[in-house]
């Protein structure tokens, strides 16, 4: 593992340019949530996040610290081999420029998906962006315009609001869901369905992964 504050300057120069990258981890798996719901997809999950949503299921990914220095042709030569659709998620993996791994992945004649809070600019051509944005740090107005799928988390009431907020910010045609957080999901689920009733233009995602029990 190379710890990012103790690399080489030749090694820092390669993660600005994108050409390495912290992996938390990469598996291939079916996409539990959203519009791609189902579908065989390979993950690739970057470390990094500054965020900070407390009900995060994957805290390990947000310090960066913790997660090997990879070489974008060695994840992109697996990914490839198992996966036409490849997900780059975090992690914020908008922390990172992202131009060179989605690069050397269309190259392979892969599809790029990213799951992003929009936190941070973008970077890299990328075929289908879910934005799920966070009330921490609000998405940037080129994620926004950039989002082909929206997907709200719910924890409280006050989150449908911000759903609202968030719907008006992006394209015409960018799908819309609510997704409840997991541990609410008893209490949240049947409220997130009268809205989506009431409000038709939403519709609801599931963890079906969770149901599964996939990663």
């Amino acid at each position: 593992m190379i710890n990012i504050t103790s690399t080489t300057a030749e090694q820092q120069e390669l993660l600005k340019e994108g050409k390495l990258l912290p992996i938390m981890e990469h598996f291939y798996t079916i996409q539990g949530e959203g519009a791609y719901t189902g579908v065989a997809t390979y993950f690739i999950r970057l470390g990094g996040c500054d965020v900070g949503c407390h009900w995060c299921d994957v805290k390990d990914s947000w310090d960066a610290e913790k997660h090997p220095l990879t070489l974008v042709e060695d994840i992109v030569e697996i990914a490839t081999s198992q996966a036409d659709i490849i997900v780059i998620t975090g992690g914020e993996p908008l922390m990172w420029d992202l131009s060179y791994l989605t690069k050397k992945l269309h190259e392979k004649g892969a599809r790029i998906h990213m799951e992003t809070s929009g936190a941070y600019p973008m970077s890299g051509e990328i075929d289908w962006v879910c934005l799920s944005p966070k009330k921490t740090m609000l998405p940037k107005d080129d994620v926004c315009e950039a989002a082909h799928e929206l997907k709200c988390i719910i924890f409280n009431q006050h989150d449908f609001k911000f759903a609202e907020e968030q719907a008006a910010r992006v394209g015409k045609d960018c799908v819309l869901y609510l997704q409840t957080e997991w541990s609410k999901r008893d209490k949240n689920l049947p409220e997130i369905v009268e809205y989506v009733k009431e409000n038709p233009k939403w519709r609801i995602s599931l963890q079906t992964h969770k149901y599964l029990d996939i990663p």
